[in-house]
């Protein structure tokens, strides 16, 4: 059997995450659309890719329907105008859509049939509002297969703050307000517009160009946060304010052989180590990326103590909070989401794997003494993942 080849990360983008509303960014702009726009920037930034060496195009979304529908990745590819020789497939896993095709184009590169894959995500809320048109087996419910409360996100952070009752609401606004402070520092100090590509878009007020995340808050208070309605249940603790808001949004990256990189000069940013994808209750499906960071972590002989960096999504405060009890570390730790989360910018459902890398790979950059990084998320259902990278930006 040959030897697995190196898989390494070379760049990634994405769009401003825009408000999932009739008045958002991408109200007027099509899905497919958006994630051409993020791959045609990969390409632009990396001219040293011949567009024909290309080959696979790996694109998630959870709702595989209307604008980003028709096998995805092989969409973007021929919208993008790569040569229709480069093909190109879907893939779902909910919110661990970019991350799952990662892995995917990653499994294609190492075993050799790949040298050069673009992946990515697109989830376009406004047009395909979550769990729209999704029938749901009525023996889920009726064999008790899963808790009612499973089909709703929200719901299920309601029940982990249950399952972990010293985790309170005040804890989770402060949180959020963290978040969103560390966005806007990140934003502030040009470290977005490296990984943020604009985009023109047409809406009722005539063309403007989509550049700054519309969920950006960085005034953000613990009095504003403290009188915000529970919508999920009646003296609840999950707020809009302690939650990722319903974005659309695309991303996109190129990952490659190691080998194949260095003979046209491409320079990577990271390696990927290992992955690792793990189930839990579905009605908590927040702590899915606590197993699955423990699984990637076994498997490669390492610890939390090893990792220099951690990008987490955060679709619900309380969930990036249970994680942190889960792995042992605090929520104020500075390798964590350093450049602020999805509570302040929004999650794309699909789209949010590359975002976590890419702002992995920039964190690497700014913090050359860190070796390893994890980026992780939890996934609806009941699921986590997790990757696990090397920084190969730093000095050793």
């Amino acid at each position: 059997m040959a030897e697995l080849r190196e898989v390494v990360y070379i760049d990634g983008v994405r769009t401003a995450f825009g408000r999932a509303t009739p008045d958002g960014y991408f109200a007027k702009t099509r899905a497919d659309d958006m994630a051409v726009k993020a791959v045609r920037e990969v390409l632009r930034r990396n001219p040293q890719l011949p567009p024909e060496k290309i080959d696979d195009v790996v694109f998630a979304a959870t709702a595989q329907v209307g604008d980003q529908g028709l096998t995805l990745g092989r969409d973007v590819a021929l919208l993008a105008g790569l040569p229709k020789s480069v093909p190109g497939f879907a893939v779902d896993r909910m919110c661990a859509g970019a991350l799952t095709a990662t892995t995917a184009g990653a499994g294609e590169i190492a075993m050799g049939a790949a040298d050069f894959v673009l992946v990515g995500g697109v989830e376009h809320m406004g047009h395909h509002p979550m769990g729209e048109d999704v029938d749901f087996n009525p023996r889920f419910i009726a064999e008790q297969i899963v808790d009612e409360s499973a089909a709703v996100m929200g719901q299920t952070a309601e029940n982990l703050h249950d399952a972990f009752p010293y985790l309170t609401k005040k804890d989770a606004d402060a949180y959020a307000v963290e978040s969103q402070r560390k966005a806007g520092a990140a934003w502030d100090e040009g470290i977005m517009d490296e990984i943020v590509v604009p985009m023109s878009v047409f809406t009722d007020d005539g063309w403007t160009v989509a550049a700054r995340d519309e969920f950006l808050r960085p005034e953000t208070t613990m009095e504003a946060l403290a009188g915000l309605r529970t919508p999920f249940r009646a003296g609840g603790r999950v707020t809009a304010g302690n939650s990722a808001g319903l974005t659309d949004g695309a991303t996109a990256a190129l990952i490659a052989s190691a080998d194949a990189a260095d003979e046209i000069g491409l320079a990577p940013k990271m390696r990927l180590v290992g992955f690792a994808y793990a189930g839990v209750e579905p009605e908590l499906m927040g702590l899915g990326p606590v197993p699955a960071t423990h699984k990637v972590l076994e498997r490669a002989e390492l610890t939390m103590a090893d990792i220099g960096l951690f990008e987490v999504n955060e679709p619900f405060a309380v969930q990036v909070l249970s994680w942190c009890e889960g792995v042992g570390i605090g929520p104020d730790d500075p390798r964590l989401n350093a450049y602020g989360g999805a509570i302040a910018c929004g999650h794309p459902l699909a789209a949010t794997g590359v975002r976590l890398m890419a702002q992995l790979a920039r964190g690497f950059r700014d913090n050359q003494e860190a070796r390893y990084g994890l980026t992780a998320l939890c996934i609806g259902l009941g699921m986590g993942a997790a990757i696990l990278w090397e920084n190969l930006q730093n000095d050793a």
